[in-house]
């Protein structure tokens, strides 16, 4: 391979495009050594956890290697490209091969090793892509704060930190570094245990990946220790090795967790054992409001947008939630705070090939029915498209997930993260329904709110669904109670 200086040669290296994100797959590279590239100028797509997003180049040059493969996943502050910022001639020899997908394994010990500056210093000629004239899709870009292959968590150090810990201090001249002593990894329900129990975390020895104590853990740290048996010495045994799993790859097939997937799976298991969930239901007569969405659907001021049921249901939860605004929080389990939230951010549940993902409306509490429609619409067709950005996917408050476009009557549907409410829309469907005292053929769906009990209680979470319904059942009243 051609000879590269160290100073005409720039490493960009993989950033974070999400908040505390560890890594991300290379979907598809759009150069290849030898190409010129701008500043800006998009190189690769990527998938994280979140969506999938397209990464611009910081500088001008010219590619002389692409460090891994499409397909590949990197940590967070990997190096991924080489570009001669000099501008010189493409390489004339083949670049060395690209880094193949690794297989997955099991997590590894993090490895101690010096770190060459201090945490979270930049290179000096590496520039933010910010202000490279493109909209800026770079969150949090920059060197890793250490070598490990694995982030630390937020609010708790670990191996990594007191590695680092030690050598600085050592390269500062204090001598040998004093031990710091590390938190012990829990979720808060097992810390609630163990403090119920009398165990202190610090002297169990964890069983959970990553080094996390489980409640079986604890538990074994309070049961008795059995009685010792008499040793029977017996002649020693050749123990045959394990055979190999075998899988019948015909009839099967496996699929990788990783991507949205994997971090739709971790929310959900998180959000189901952490909130308590309590769901109420209720069936509404729909057929005026679906009268006025055929009316809408003809006004000149919404021509061209999105105009269907879950317009007017979203207008009717906004409206649902200026009338009973305690349901609209959040629960801080760190400072063990109520978070009272003043915004509506409206997340809207959409199925995409790459997963369930839930973007939001921001400020969705100020905007008219013709503004709400436009957005409505373009966080729809941005969610088909896969370019759906992590910053549209943070921040919500209240999710609604219409069920019925898969011919559902209803369900019990799981809360957002961080997420007080999410409100299910069955069906609709023609039904015998009693109106003005006769049975008639009227449109009916159920509605369903799920709502974390530590923050609502069934009288406020009855009171907001009643006032969806109501509002579906007769929408004059989105203009008497907006």
């Amino acid at each position: 391979m051609t000879t590269m200086t160290e100073a005409s040669v720039r490493e960009f290296k993989m950033p974070d495009v999400g908040e505390g994100l560890t890594e991300a797959e290379i979907l598809k590279w759009y150069v290849q050594p030898g190409d010129t590239v701008t500043d800006g100028q998009v190189v690769c797509e990527v998938e994280t956890a979140k969506a999938a997003v397209e990464l611009p180049i910081p500088y001008d040059g010219v590619v002389r290697e692409l460090r891994f493969a499409e397909g590949s996943t990197v940590d967070v502050g990997t190096a991924i490209i080489a570009v001669d910022v000099a501008g010189g001639a493409a390489p004339t020899e083949a670049p060395a091969p690209m880094k193949a997908p690794a297989p997955v394994e099991a997590p590894a010990s993090v490895e101690r090793e010096p770190a060459a500056r201090k945490s979270g210093e930049r290179k000096p000629e590496e520039k933010s892509p910010v202000g490279s004239g493109r909209q800026p899709v770079l969150v949090g870009y920059g060197v890793a704060a250490s070598s490990t292959k694995r982030r630390p968590r937020k609010g708790s150090e670990v191996p990594v930190q007191e590695a680092s810990t030690a050598i600085q201090a050592e390269l500062n001249g204090h001598g040998a570094a004093a031990a710091v002593k590390s938190r012990p990894l829990a979720k808060p329900p097992v810390r609630k245990l163990a403090k119920d129990l009398g165990v202190d975390l610090a002297t169990i020895v964890p069983s959970g990946p990553d080094g996390i104590i489980t409640r079986e853990d604890v538990h074994a740290a309070v049961a008795p220790a059995p009685a010792p048996e008499p040793v029977v010495e017996t002649p020693a045994r050749v123990q045959a090795p394990a055979a190999a799993p075998t899988y019948d790859t015909a009839r099967e097939t496996r699929v990788p967790v990783k991507g949205v997937r994997k971090a739709t799976a971790a929310a959900m298991v998180g959000s189901a054992f952490t909130a308590p969930h309590v769901t109420e239901f209720v069936t509404v007569d729909v057929t005026r409001t679906m009268k006025l969405v055929e009316e809408l659907k003809q006004d000149k001021e919404l021509q061209g947008l999105r105009v269907n049921p879950l317009l007017l249901v979203a207008k009717a939860l906004l409206v649902a939630i200026r009338r009973n605004p305690d349901v609209n929080a959040s629960w801080d389990e760190a400072n063990q705070e109520i978070v009272l939230k003043h915004y509506v951010n409206l997340g809207i549940a959409a199925a995409t090939p790459r997963g369930l993902i839930v973007p939001n409306i921001k400020d969705a509490h100020d905007k008219t029915l013709p503004q709400l429609a436009q957005a409505l619409g373009e966080l729809v067709s941005t969610a088909r498209e896969g370019r759906t950005s992590p910053a549209a996917m943070q921040g919500g408050t209240v999710t609604i997930t219409n069920v019925g476009v898969f011919g559902v009557d209803t369900g019990t549907p799981i809360l957002n993260p961080g997420e007080s409410a999410i409100l299910a829309i069955g069906a609709i469907r023609l039904q015998p329904w009693v109106h003005k005292g006769k049975v008639k053929p009227r449109q009916v769906t159920t509605l369903a709110l799920s709502f974390d009990h530590r923050l609502v209680d069934g009288e406020l979470g009855s009171k907001v669904l009643a006032d969806v319904a109501a509002i579906l059942e007769q929408p004059k009243r989105l203009i008497t109670w907006a």
